[in-house]
């Protein structure tokens, strides 16, 4: 019967960077270990959306067949979603997963999204205020920041004066909960024990694995899925159209640039997200176990489950 070697809230989390393998590693470790009855709980930013299926790498129908995946495919392009959104479902997502006695194994890239999960941050149920940052944009930067400053002098400090989407996120967070930014970055501890996995590749393996992915999301079609997408509506104005790769297919399809161009930015585009996400998850971070292979990785699950 799957789970019953496991007890009951723990969770494994599998994380890295994009192209890393870590969809492949969790459904190794399921295979490894299928007493478990492990299920994967998606935690790519990405992924979320529907109709997105080649440029976010979804896991394939033959991979979603062998590990179930969560919290894939739960929104429409053009629907708002935010790290308090995805913590709502992924919660409630485990609280099922560990009632019918199985054990979940998050697995995702988005490193805002896995700390927040397994260190138990507060976060604001703040839903974007499109009219108030519609004023907000309009004001200088040097104005924002003023503002920021005068409210919040702790989240003045620590949000980088460039990030004029955070600041502007700082200014409505207060203005709707009378509380200032910073008061929304303590952590509550998780009522569950969990073991972090890492998967960690030089950089040169990492973007050469990057662009092998990317020839084969075009060879599979992916120019065709974005402009699909467009046809149905969602612009490139949209947050999840303006994704890496979207956003440069869109272009070229308004022809501003070339497909080979649009193809080079899509690379180095996630060269660069590789390194962003590498910085929430560094190899020197103690909270997360990096792992040479599957079997290393099955034999800190088993551990860490109880099983020996």
């Amino acid at each position: 019967m799957p789970g019953v070697t496991g007890p009951a809230r723990k969770l494994v989390a599998v994380v890295g960077p994009t192209a890393s393998g870590k969809t492949a590693l969790a459904i190794d470790i399921g295979h490894r270990l299928p007493a478990y009855g492990f299920e994967a709980v998606n935690a790519d930013s990405r992924q979320v959306y529907r109709h997105m299926d080649i440029g976010t790498a979804k896991p394939t129908g033959e991979e979603r067949a062998t590990l179930t995946h969560h919290l894939v495919d739960v929104v429409d392009p053009d629907e708002p979603f935010s790290l308090a959104t995805w913590l709502e479902m992924a919660r409630s997502v485990l609280d099922d997963i560990w009632s019918r006695g199985m054990v979940p194994i998050v697995v995702g890239g988005t490193g805002q999204y896995v700390w927040a999960l397994l260190e138990g941050w507060r976060v604001p149920q703040v839903p974007p205020q499109d009219e108030l940052r519609r004023e907000l944009e309009a004001e200088p930067v040097e104005d924002l920041l003023r503002q920021l400053r005068e409210i919040d002098p702790e989240a003045h400090a620590f949000i980088q004066p460039q990030n004029v989407r955070r600041i502007i996120r700082a200014l409505e967070v207060h203005r709707v909960t009378g509380k200032p930014f910073s008061h929304w970055r303590t952590k509550e501890p998780p009522d569950f024990e969990w073991l972090a996995l890492g998967v960690a590749l030089s950089r040169e393996e990492l973007y050469r694995r990057i662009d092998v992915r990317v020839d084969g999301m075009m060879e599979t079609g992916f120019l065709g899925e974005v402009r699909s997408l467009r046809e149905c509506g969602y612009g490139r104005d949209l947050p999840s159209m303006s994704s890496i790769g979207y956003g440069e297919m869109s272009a070229h399809l308004d022809g501003e640039i070339t497909l080979e161009e649009a193809v080079y930015r899509t690379k180095v585009g996630t060269h660069r997200l590789a390194r962003h996400q590498a910085s929430w998850f560094k190899t020197s971070d103690d909270r997360i176990r990096w792992v040479e292979n599957a079997d290393h990785a099955a034999e800190l699950v088993q551990r860490f489950l109880g099983g020996g």
